[in-house]
């Protein structure tokens, strides 16, 4: 039993893998007639093409294309030297001699504004050409000027002065400037400082920054017409550790910016952040 059941299996194998082997034939035969017949299509085809002479025809084409695309040669255009056109009226007359032209010094006109610009005005009151449209300022803006007497609360890039620390063009909020109310270029701004000997840009602080970074108000220096700013007392020699602690200045001398280093100052009981870095600097522990 066993012998024949082997057999049958045998066999039922061998039936099978004859079948799939006369199909893989079929198919190769197949494929063969289609290759065939693929191949007599194209020979009939190009046949066809040389009798009608398309092919020529082709390659004519292709030879004119790449005549075409041969880069253009411009031939310079030669122009003779021709008398120059002149007027009938003026064709007897002999030209002028010539003479170089010698530059005409024109003299400088003074005037009034050139004069007080001549004159060495102070840094919290520099000089501006006002046009109607500069002086222009909303009554809400007007209103709320004195909001703020620190660093002023309203910012006009024509009138306001910047300060050295802070930067802001604001005008003050000082009641009786007159300045930044009445628009007046002639008058100091109340609420910025100038320094005595320097009267530069490095010297105008505002009130807020006055009293926090240096520990001075502004009226005291407002009464002190002798009042020097930090770039000039170390100039001088009268304090040598004693130094502007803005930014700028700062990276000037290679030192970090001091940041909001106030609350850091008061906390160690320092009247301001340029008296805690001036304690520093003695001890050590910045370096200039």
């Amino acid at each position: 039993m066993l012998l024949e059941s082997t057999k049958c299996n045998v066999m039922g194998e061998d039936l099978s893998e004859q079948k799939k082997r006369m199909g893989r034939v079929r198919e190769k035969e197949k494929c063969g007639d289609y290759e065939a017949l693929r191949k007599a299509r194209i020979l009939e085809n190009q046949a066809r093409l040389e009798s009608l002479g398309v092919a020529n025809t082709v390659s004519q084409l292709r030879q004119q294309a790449k005549k075409q695309q041969q880069p253009r040669t411009h031939p310079k255009k030669l122009y003779g030297l021709t008398p120059l056109r002149r007027s009938q009226r003026i064709n007897n007359l002999t030209p002028p001699p010539f003479q170089p032209s010698t530059p005409i010094k024109q003299e400088k006109k003074v005037t009034v504004c050139e004069e007080k610009e001549e004159e060495q005005r102070p840094a919290n009151a520099p000089f501006i050409n006002l046009s109607n449209a500069d002086l222009l300022l909303s009554a809400e803006s007007s209103a709320r000027r004195c909001d703020s007497k620190g660093r002023g609360s309203v910012y006009n890039p024509v009138l306001g002065i910047c300060c050295h620390f802070c930067r802001q063009k604001k005008l003050c909020g000082e009641e009786d400037c007159k300045r930044c109310g009445n628009f007046d270029v002639n008058e100091p701004c109340l609420g910025k400082t100038d320094c005595s000997v320097c009267h530069s840009s490095t010297g105008v602080f505002c009130r807020a920054c006055l009293k926090i970074r240096y520990g001075e108000e502004i009226e005291e220096v407002r009464k002190n017409k002798g009042w020097t700013c930090p770039h000039c007392i170390e100039a001088k020699g009268i304090n040598p550790h004693w130094i502007c602690n803005s930014s700028i200045c700062l990276r000037k001398r290679k030192m970090p910016p001091t940041g909001i280093a106030v609350y850091r100052a008061r906390e160690m009981g320092y009247k301001s952040v340029a008296h805690l870095l001036m304690e520093e600097l003695k001890r050590g522990k910045c370096k200039i």
